[in-house]
């Protein structure tokens, strides 16, 4: 992010050049040329000074930019007598660095729209009333009241029936989406809806939106090797500036052309194309919920010619959903689901949390459980309005009703069989599996479309579960049973068929993240040590945004290359006419100004790219509820 200091500075400096240039044009036309040339050269020295000040700088860090190129243009015409094109030279080289400054500021939108709305403080209720305290003094457990319009402060679970969160600075989303008691709240997101309450689930410098701030101010502190790979090539452009120059003088003995040569260089469209168009990208990006850390990560998505998929929440949702419930007794399913749910309630396993999901999403009323014991890894037994359940392994719950083992149901791949007894008899199975997440198929295909070549699955599970899963995917391979280090092994070996990108949300995944060069995380469930080791992280819990992400970032490198070839053949040009006389060093700087405002113009359209209608999510299966009034199950 640029310091505050830094863009006073150059809105001072730019003042001070424009006031002196129409000072001196005021004296040059009433006969008083003398006072004309000092009220110039004094506008001049300031901006000199100060350029001088950042080459060495940049010189200091091992960095030879293009600066030189202006510093040069502005001392020779200072030498050889041309103040006028110098003042000139002095407000255009200013006016260049504040419109690049303004230009990225743009682009930083949608970044500091994030910064700007974290909260400072938070309603809590304490002892039958209400309370404003800092973030800082809120612990796991304690009740906030989060009011119509208040940005959700900490991550946490809704204790109230409902809530609308309207999450579209963080995901992109345009309509609230609704969260029920119990469901999970993204700090950052906006209360769209009446008042509810949240009970914190981490410290607020813990929390989903406390990450994201840090990674936009990492991505806003970023350089990007495109920016460093302009940096080299400003080397071979100031080389040519200057021998052409050299040989403009030389030849024609007149130093004036040579002026006119250095004039036309300054600024170049290297220093201002690049950065604004990436940056610009990175804005864009955070729109749709990608946020991407840094300039850097967002040129070699661009590049990125092979994807490595994680499968468990990364391909599938990670979440198991019942796919069928087969009864053994008299009992109807609904039932056996509803006693199944009611004694899951006393454990955090994640497939009892998904049956007790399933039972409050069909409308069942849970009563609390009794007597409950946990088997660790089998199952657990208890008491549910006077009746005896058992819930968990098929061996765990004959075990419990006794009598001989009954036949359990053919299992696909990588489904999970949950066995139920009721009152001492098998009652029937829930029948759980891992489903391909929603869009899978068309993000794949788009995907191949924006040129990544190969898209491989890398798994620690079982290669008949992935086969199952990936199964008409059209994948390039699959790679079943990994540990985390083969894992690295496998991205290792992919990038001799070009630049990596790893995708993944587990603790597991976090090395291949680092290794690839794009590690992507799922940061709306995903670990933390995923989401810190990954380059890019998808703020909404869907694989599919990789698909606008690249889109753009390939979007964005592409006008940046057309800036930069573009802007670069215009100076050329008019570095010719001025080396053959056809331009004097002001006409050239006015020349010059204008091919530097349209490459940044052009660098700006970055901020309006429009990812293809064939990202959009699918069409909501029939009976889930649409009505923005009403908000999106969550």
């Amino acid at each position: 992010m640029e310091h505050p200091n830094g863009d006073r500075l150059k809105t001072a400096l730019l003042l001070v050049a424009i006031s002196g240039l129409g000072l001196g044009l005021v004296f040059y036309f009433t006969a008083r040329g003398d006072l004309a040339q000092i009220i110039w050269f004094a506008s001049v020295v300031p901006v000199l000074a100060a350029l001088l000040v950042e080459i060495l700088r940049s010189l200091w860090r091992g960095e030879v930019g293009l600066d030189i190129v202006a510093a040069l243009s502005m001392s020779a015409a200072l030498v050889f007598g041309e103040m006028l094109a110098a003042a000139v030279v002095a407000v255009m080289y200013s006016g260049g660095t504040f419109l690049e400054s303004f230009a990225e500021g743009r682009a930083r939108r949608e970044m500091w729209d994030l910064l700007a709305r974290v909260p400072r403080s938070a309603t809590r209720h304490r002892d039958g009333g209400l309370e404003e305290v800092p973030l800082d003094d809120i612990v796991p457990g304690d009740c906030l009241l989060i009011r119509q319009g208040d940005v959700v402060p900490v991550d946490g679970k809704v204790a109230s029936a409902s809530a609308f969160l309207d999450t579209s600075a963080l995901t992109g989303e345009s309509l609230p989406v609704r969260v029920d008691n119990g469901g999970d709240a993204m700090s950052g997101s906006t209360n769209a809806s009446e008042a509810f309450d949240l009970v914190a689930a981490r410290p607020a410098k813990d929390s989903t939106y406390a990450g994201i701030v840090r990674l936009v101010e990492e991505a806003q502190r970023s350089k990007a090797p495109m920016s460093r790979l302009a940096d080299r090539w400003s080397l071979g452009f100031l080389a040519a500036t200057v021998c052409l120059a050299f040989a403009a003088w030389w030849f024609t003995a007149d130093p004036i052309r040579a002026v006119a040569v250095l004039v036309v260089a300054t600024p170049c469209p290297l220093i201002l194309a690049v950065p604004v168009a990436l940056v610009a990208g990175l804005s864009r990006a955070a729109h749709f919920g990608v946020l991407i850390k840094g300039a850097g990560p967002l040129e070699a998505m661009a590049r990125t010619r092979t994807l490595v998929l994680d499968k468990t929440g990364t391909l599938t949702d990670g979440r198991p959903q019942i796919v069928s419930i087969d009864s053994h007794d008299v009992m109807a399913s609904g039932e056996i689901l509803r006693l199944a749910a009611a004694l899951d309630q006393a454990t955090k396993h994640p497939v009892a949390q998904a049956i007790v999901a399933a039972a409050k999403a069909r409308g069942l009323s849970l009563p609390v459980p009794m007597q409950v014991t946990e088997t660790p890894g089998e199952g657990l037994t208890g008491q549910v309005q006077d009746r005896s359940v058992v819930v968990g392994e098929h061996r765990f719950v004959v075990g419990h009703v006794g009598g001989a083992e009954a036949e359990h149901p053919a299992l696909a791949a990588g489904s999970v069989l949950v066995a139920v007894g009721i009152d001492g008899r098998l009652a029937g199975h829930l029948v759980m599996a891992d489903p391909l997440r929603e869009g899978t198929h068309r993000m794949l295909s788009g995907l191949r479309d924006q040129g990544v070549e190969r898209i491989l699955l890398a798994t620690g599970d079982r290669q008949e579960v992935a086969e199952r899963v990936s199964q008409g995917l059209g994948l390039d391979g699959i790679r079943a049973g990994l540990t985390p280090d083969q894992k690295v092994l496998l991205v290792l070996t992919e990038r001799k068929h070009g630049p990596v990108m790893m995708v993944g949300d587990g603790v597991n995944d976090a090395p291949a993240l680092a290794a690839a060069d794009v590690g992507v995380a799922m940061g709306a469930r995903g670990a933390a040590a995923s989401a810190e080791a990954a380059d890019v992280v998808l703020l909404v819990d869907r694989v599919d945004r990789l698909g606008p992400g690249i889109e753009i970032a390939r979007s964005a490198r592409r006008i940046a290359l057309e800036s930069v070839v573009a802007g670069i053949g215009l100076s050329v040009l008019g570095m010719v006419a001025a080396a053959l006389g056809y331009l004097t060093p002001v006409q050239g700087a006015l020349i010059q100004e204008v091919i530097d405002v349209a490459v940044i113009l052009n660098a700006l359209r970055a901020l309006r790219v429009a990812p293809a209608e064939a990202w959009a999510p699918e069409l909501p299966a029939s009976g889930t509820n649409t009505n923005p009034l009403q908000g999106n199950q969550a």
